[in-house]
Order: C-alpha cells, then sequence, then structure tokens
C-alpha cells in the first residue's frame, strides 16, 4: 500500500464520524467535471457583460435546475441585476501639484496612478488643497481618530497604506490596536477612498509602500486609468473625482516640497495626538474619461427550510473570471479562473447536492454566485446593499475563493484569525478529519477584506473564508514545503492569468476536504437554533449586535 493510499483511508476513517453511514460526500470527479466545463473555451473567460457571461449564467442557472433547488433572485427569478459602471481615463491634460505658483508636473503611471468611478466624462480637480491626514482611521471602538474633524470637502487626502499599527513598536500609542502585522478593513485601501468620499473629498491618494500594501508599484498602476463600480443613484455617487496611489518617491519629493519630512509624519501618525497637515500644495487634473454601463447578474438559488424559513445560511462563489486578454506562451488568449473561481463554484453545487440528498433543513440554503468579484467584489456588494434575504435573519456566509490543489492536508488555513466564533467551528469539525487549523501566513495582505463574503460581514452577517493561498498547507505528501511550492507556483505563475486552467496534475483531495468542512458547519447551523457571532475586537461586532433583537 502507498503512503498516499494510507493517508487517504487514515483521514477517511478520522472524518466518516462526521458523515452519516451511507450518505453522499463531496465527489472530486463532479468537481472536475464542472471545473473542465466553466474553464474552457466555450465561456471565454467568464468576464462580466460579455457574451461569456451569458453562456455561465445560462450553465449555472440550468445546473441549480437539474440538482433541484428553487430561484432566489429578483422578483423570483434566477438572477439579481447588476449593472456596472466602467470607466477608463485618457490621456490628461493637466496633472501635477501647485505650490505657490510653481507648478510640478506629474507623469501618470510613473508618479501617479489614478481612477474616477464619477459616471463623468471628465475627471477634473482644480487647485485643491492636498491634506495629510495620516493613515486615515476612524476607530470610535479602538479609540482612534486621525481626522481631528478637520473638513475634508473639496480637498484631496493623503493616506499612509495599512495600520496605525503595522510597523509602530512597544511604547507607542498605537502598538497593539490594530492587530499589530494583521491588517484589520481601516489598513485597507478601500476604507480609505471610502472614509475620503464619506468625509466630503474630492479626490484621495494613498502613499504607496510595497511592505505595506504587499505589492510593487507594477501591480498599482497594471489596470492603466480603468475602474468598475455599481451603478448608483446620484446622491450615492462618490464625492472623488479621483482615486489612487502616488509613488513613495513623488511622495517623499512632494512632502519635502512642503517643508514636512514624510519620514517623521509616519512615526507622528502611529500617535494619538496625531493631527492632519495642509501641504501648502494643490493638486490639479483634468483628464477625459470614457464610460459604459455593463449589465451584468448574480446568480441566486435556495432550499426553503422546513422551520425557520426566513434564517438563511449562505454559500457563496463568485462565477467571473477575466476574460480575453494577451496569448500567453502556448497561445491561450482566455484567462478563465479554473482555481479562480470555477472550482469554488464546483464546490458549491457539491454542497447543495449533499443538501438535497438529505432531510429539508430547518433553516432555509441560499447559494450565491457572484458577479465581478474579480473587479472589486461588485457582485456581492450589490447584493448586500439590495440583499434578498435580510442580512439581520442571515446566519452565515460561508466563502469559497481557490482551493488548494496538491492533495489530502494535514491542517486547514484559517483566514481572519480572532474575527468570530465560526472559527471555532472550524477549528471543531477539522479535528473530525484528523486535521488542525494554521493561521494565514502573511495577515498583513489582509485576504480576510479581499473575498465576497466581507461584503456581507460590513453589515456584520459571521462569515468564514476558505481561501487556498493564504498560506502554505501541511500536505501529507511533502508537508509545508510542498504546501509553499503550491501557493508560489499559482501565485506567481497562474493566478489572474491564461494558464489558471484545468490540469491533468491537480489533486483535489484536499479540496474534498475543504468543501466538506463547509458543508459540515451549515449543516448544522441549518438543522439548529445556533446563531455564531464576532469576537470581541471585531470591528464587525457592533454592526451585528444593533441587530440582535431580530434575532430572538
Amino acid at each position: 500500500m502507498s503512503l498516499r493510499l494510507a493517508s487517504a483511508l487514515l483521514l477517511t476513517a478520522v472524518a466518516a464520524p462526521a458523515i452519516a453511514q451511507n450518505a453522499p460526500a463531496i465527489d472530486a470527479a463532479h468537481l472536475t467535471q464542472t471545473v473542465r466545463t466553466l474553464a474552457s473555451d466555450q465561456f471565454q473567460g467568464r468576464a462580466p457583460g460579455t457574451v461569456g457571461e451569458e453562456r455561465t449564467t445560462g450553465y449555472l442557472i440550468g445546473r441549480l435546475q437539474g440538482l433541484g433547488l428553487e430561484p432566489a433572485g429578483t422578483g423570483g427569478g434566477w438572477t439579481q441585476p447588476v449593472p456596472l459602471l466602467h470607466t477608463r481615463l485618457g490621456t490628461p491634460t493637466t496633472l501635477g501639484f501647485d505650490r505657490k505658483g510653481t507648478a510640478t508636473p506629474l507623469s501618470f503611471g510613473t508618479d501617479i496612478y489614478v481612477s474616477t468611478l464619477q459616471p463623468k466624462d471628465q475627471a477634473v480637480v482644480q487647485n485643491a488643497p492636498l491634506v495629510f491626514v495620516g493613515y486615515g482611521v476612524s476607530a470610535p471602538e479602538r479609540g482612534w481618530d486621525d481626522f481631528k474633524d478637520v473638513d475634508l470637502k473639496g480637498k484631496v487626502a493623503v493616506f499612509l497604506i495599512n495600520d496605525p499599527d503595522f510597523v509602530a513598536t512597544e511604547g507607542e500609542d498605537s502598538f497593539g490596536k490594530f492587530g499589530g502585522r494583521t491588517m484589520t478593513y481601516y489598513g485597507r485601501w478601500t476604507y480609505k477612498f471610502e472614509e475620503a468620499s464619506r468625509r466630503g473629498a474630492i479626490g484621495a491618494l494613498i502613499v504607496h509602500d510595497t511592505d505595506g500594501v504587499g505589492y510593487g508599484w507594477n501591480v498599482v498602476k497594471a489596470p492603466g486609468g480603468e475602474n468598475y463600480g455599481l451603478v448608483m443613484p446620484p446622491e450615492k455617487v462618490t464625492s472623488l473625482a479621483l482615486q489612487g496611489w502616488i509613488s513613495g518617491e513623488t511622495a517623499a519629493g512632494l512632502f519635502a516640497s512642503a517643508g514636512q519630512d514624510l519620514a517623521k509624519l509616519r512615526t507622528a501618525a502611529r500617535r494619538k495626538d496625531f493631527k492632519p497637515v495642509d501641504l501648502g500644495t494643490s493638486f490639479n487634473a483634468a483628464i477625459p474619461v470614457t464610460q459604459e454601463v455593463v449589465q451584468s447578474q448574480n446568480v441566486l438559488a435556495k432550499i426553503p427550510g422546513t422551520k425557520r424559513p426566513d434564517e438563511v445560511v449562505m454559500y457563496g462563489a463568485h462565477w467571473d473570471a477575466y476574460g480575453e486578454g494577451a496569448p500567453d506562451e502556448q497561445g491561450r488568449i482566455y484567462r478563465a479562473g479554473a482555481n479562480d473561481d470555477a472550482l469554488g463554484v464546483a464546490g458549491l453545487f457539491e454542497i447543495a447536492r449533499l443538501f438535497k440528498a438529505a432531510p429539508a433543513p430547518d433553516r432555509t440554503i441560499a447559494f450565491a454566485f457572484w458577479t465581478a468579484e474579480e473587479r472589486g467584489l461588485l457582485g456581492s456588494e450589490a447584493y448586500a446593499e439590495n440583499p434578498i434575504f435580510p442580512v439581520e435573519k442571515t446566519v452565515a456566509n460561508f466563502g469559497l475563493d481557490i482551493l488548494q490543489t496538491a492533495g489530502h492536508a494535514k491542517d486547514v488555513v484559517l483566514v481572519g484569525k480572532g474575527q468570530g466564533s465560526l472559527e471555532d467551528d472550524l477549528a471543531r469539525v477539522a479535528a473530525t478529519q484528523g486535521r488542525t487549523v494554521s493561521v494565514e501566513s502573511l495577515p498583513e495582505r489582509g485576504l480576510f477584506y479581499r473575498a465576497d463574503h466581507f461584503s456581507l460581514a460590513k453589515r456584520g452577517v459571521p462569515v468564514l473564508l476558505m481561501m487556498g493561498i493564504a498560506g502554505a498547507s501541511d500536505l501529507v505528501e511533502g508537508g509545508k514545503p510542498a504546501g509553499q511550492a503550491w501557493v508560489d507556483a499559482y501565485t506567481g505563475k497562474c493566478y489572474h492569468q491564461a494558464c489558471d486552467a484545468w490540469d491533468e496534475s491537480w489533486n483535489l483531495d484536499g479540496a474534498v476536504q475543504d468543501i466538506s468542512i463547509f458543508y459540515t458547519i451549515g449543516d448544522e447551523l441549518a438543522r439548529s437554533a445556533k446563531w455564531p457571532g464576532w469576537k470581541d475586537g471585531s470591528e464587525f461586532k457592533a454592526i451585528r449586535d444593533k441587530s440582535a433583537a431580530a434575532r430572538k
């Protein structure tokens, strides 16, 4: 008997108590069939608003009907419309700083990178004062406020990336207040842009720092002035005419010309008494914009609960990928996202199949296939803005987004340690498989805030994410080094590229383990009155607590 076969039999034997005898189990062959179909050229890389979307949503609906699920979309249909605003900047006619009449022109893509989410034909910022707001954090539950009531209307906010304690040392005010190296939502660039807009700023610029954001300037500028957002009513359109980044070198020069030392201000921003600094410099930009509305849609299905149908356990994965791109070395033009996230979609189908084979649940089970995750979690955000199932009665959201394809693992990787009670359920159920829990290896990258479950988390819904690239799995064959080699190979070569395609070398034993955990936890919740929650210190606990009366 081979070591691999022996290990597989042992893991199966250990896992058996969690699954009823003779009950159906997650089937790797079914996962394979789904992935090979969705990642085929027929679906053209599954980009929103394309023929590939039409074929994808049609396929999803057909599969859901075949499984016997009911539609859960708008008006009792299978879909929820998600109109997307697609913008692209042209060549700037004006782009630069001005200090006391001395202009400093900026090179787009080299010194600065910006985009817009306003539905206008021209992005204009005229003589807007630049104000440095440190990390730009407003967190009353942590006793932290970088803004100190400074009026940002009509101004451009300049931020540092990540959290105030990202590089803090013991003794500094911010030390340990934001999870240390583990990023909170306050550290994400999306939060900083949202906060600037809430305060009426006309622009927002983040100082690029590779360590703080987790990637180089080449990644920042890669979209080439393109952006996607949700189509908003006029009263909800962002106040930011332009949002983006300035390079570290350009920022250092900007601060020096204003008589400020950026390095010293970084230190000052780690103190509670930090106050915003007017840089005495204005920002000017005039850039043509092309815009269009792209019609897309989420696909939603359900298995109704028999006793408490208004209480909902939700599973989610995104159906979209990156569509057509430049040919790779093999001539492939479609970036089909076989793992990201056709495998997650396949996992949802398998979970749905198991639920349909079991007795009807007490609570409703919902399945969400999100659009436009790759454009900024837009499909899930559109749902969270206008939920089909009230968020206060949504028991939990389980997200599948990239699973490891290197075989059985002795552990499962937890994303977002310390956030919610579902992580305790993860550890308990993983133990029935003979597995332990390992925390994500690079928590400063903020992966917890970069997948569709986060749109629900922002509204207080307890969440759990399964993401294979969050850390090196301790593989039965090869241990952590083999797990890290898989992560490095996938993220270094195939992430968002044409080579994220089905491969005969895939070993889905580990993916089957992970999907089974999510099924088991969800099954327990669907047949109980249990309400998972957020842990003390989570930025989402207060949001959930406000709707506690709805769950009594």
